[in-house]
Parts: C-alpha cells; structure tokens; sequence
C-alpha cells in the first residue's frame, strides 16, 4: 500500500452541528474510500459477548415502532448472509423518515469501517436518536453507539472500546504503512468519544489502548452512556443466544485463520470443508456426511486457542 493510495483512502469528513435543528453531534468519522484493509472485531471479543450478551433482546417490540434494531455483526456476515451495513441503516431511516429513532444495539462489533459509515448515516438524521445498550455494544457498534443523542444502557451491559484491529501479512515497512493508515481512524474515534463523554482526547485513547469495557454504571460515569435501562426492557432469548454462539465460533476460527496466512476465500473454504455447512457445529459427529479430517478440526481448533491466549 503506497503513500498516495493511504492519502487517497484517508478522507477525514468536516466535523460540525448537522440536523435540521442545528445540535451539536459528534463530528463525522473518516471512511477509507478503498478497503485494501480491513479491521475486525478480536476473538476475545467474541467469546466475552458470547458469554455475557448473546441473546440478549428487548422484551418487547411493538409493530410500527421507528426502531432501529442491530442484533448482529456489525458489516455483512458472510456466514449467515445478515449483517447491519451502512446501507440497510440508510434505507430504514429513508422508511422512517423526518421523525425520532431509537437503535437497539447488542452486538460484538465487527467491521469497524462498517462502522464508521453507519455512525455517519446515524448522525446525519435531522431528529433525535435515542440508543439503547441491551447487552453489549462492542468494538464498531462502541461507535454507532455514540451516534445517539441520547444513550440509555442496562445495568449488566456493557461498552467496549479498542483501537482499530487488523489482520495484516508483511514485512516491516509493510507495517509501518498499516499502523501509518490506522493512525487517524484511531485518532477519529477517540475525539468522538471524548467529545460524548466530556473527557479527553487522551484518556479516550488510552482507554482504547487497554481494550477497556465499561459496565453500565461505570458507562455513565464515564459519560458513554446517559442513564440505565430499566430491568425488565430487556430479556434473554436462549434459542438466539445458542445461535449467536455458533456462529461466532465460526467467525472467530475464520479470523485465526487469516492471522495464520490464509485469505478470507481460502479460511472460508477449510471450515466449509470440515464443518459442511455455514452454522453448523465444528465437531464432525454432528455433521454426518460432512467429510470432516478430525486431524485437520484439531489443527484449527489449537490454532484458533492459541490466537485467543
């Protein structure tokens, strides 16, 4: 990646008051205009939202509601063929048209680009925007999360901020050129925080250094977050946390995949061939037909322990 190709991808948008009625917002966030790069949600993550916010939903949803609702990977999922992309965000607020909004947010992250463009969409709304943590808002949805005017969060949820994660395969100077290209993403995201919660630029980002997760309380401390959701907004559907766990496995041997020097194609073909289908468990006695090699399932779950220790 050249000098001039990370200049040419490295658009940072004008911050300022957008809307209709002239509130202050955070400012827009820079979107790379090419992905030669793309940054992720870490492993860790995952098994921490598996383990604390998967299948978490808002115990009730009244038909007609303008509720935006991002239960999901944060940026198309190739595995389940769903998503929150930029997008399907837009086309909503088109339905939903000149009237309030309030996003429902339980998500790990994920395409943290992805991210980006959907925060920018959000902020562009011209009424207000009321977020709703119910479990987790993690990595990229850290940061449509700040797109609210006003943010409401669970007791036992959390927010999890970090610097921008890839995966990338070089030689030093090619990743002098990586870290040179994150720099102003990660620079982005820390001023949108600090301008949200009222704290500095500086604390922000050493908190995305520490990889930080902030509880529901200490959210609002904090200044992420506004106030508590009351207790009984929220419940966990056991069928949606089995499989938002499944999958996520998936997602997390693809990415100890691609840390080992495989392709996302060539990741994505290896656990096809041992687990069969997309979603199916990774253990080949329950996937009768599937062709699994044990030796191979083994290989890939060690390299998927070791990627998360």
């Amino acid at each position: 990646m050249s000098d001039r190709l990370c200049q040419d991808i490295c658009r940072r948008l004008p911050h300022g008051v957008v809307g209709v009625n002239a509130r202050q917002r955070p400012g827009a966030l820079p979107v790379p205009a090419g992905r030669g790069v793309s940054a992720f949600t870490p492993a860790p993550v995952l098994d921490r939202w598996n383990a604390d916010a998967a299948g978490v939903r808002p115990a009730a949803l009244e038909p007609g509601d303008n509720v935006i609702t991002m239960f999901d990977i944060i940026g198309e999922d190739w595995w389940t063929g769903g998503g929150v992309t930029a997008k399907k965000i837009a086309a909503q607020l088109r339905a939903i048209g000149d009237r309030p909004v309030e996003v429902q947010i339980n998500s790990p992250g994920g395409d943290m680009f992805e991210g980006l463009a959907i925060y920018n969409v959000l902020r562009e709304h011209p009424q207000d925007i009321t977020v709703k943590v119910m479990g987790m808002a993690a990595s990229a949805a850290s940061v449509i999360a700040m797109a609210g005017d006003t943010v409401q969060i669970g007791a036992a949820s959390f927010v999890m901020i970090h610097n921008c994660w890839v995966v990338a395969v070089g030689n030093r100077h090619d990743m002098a050129e990586v870290s040179e290209f994150l720099a102003p993403f990660d620079q982005a995201m820390a001023d949108v925080y600090a301008q949200r919660s009222g704290k500095t630029s500086a604390e922000c980002a050493k908190w995305m250094d520490d990889e930080t997760y902030m509880s529901g309380s200490i959210a609002i401390e904090r200044g992420f977050a506004d106030a508590l959701l009351a207790a009984d907004q929220t419940k966990v559907d056991e069928k949606a946390k089995a499989a938002d766990a499944s999958v996520n496995e998936v997602r997390a041997m693809e990415l100890a995949l691609v840390a080992g020097g495989a392709t996302r194609s060539e990741a994505r073909a290896r656990i096809n061939k041992i687990k069969g289908t997309p979603g199916a468990t990774l253990d080949p006695a329950n996937t009768p037909g599937a062709g699994g090699d044990p030796e191979l399932i083994s290989a890939m779950q060690a390299l998927l322990d070791d990627f998360r220790s």
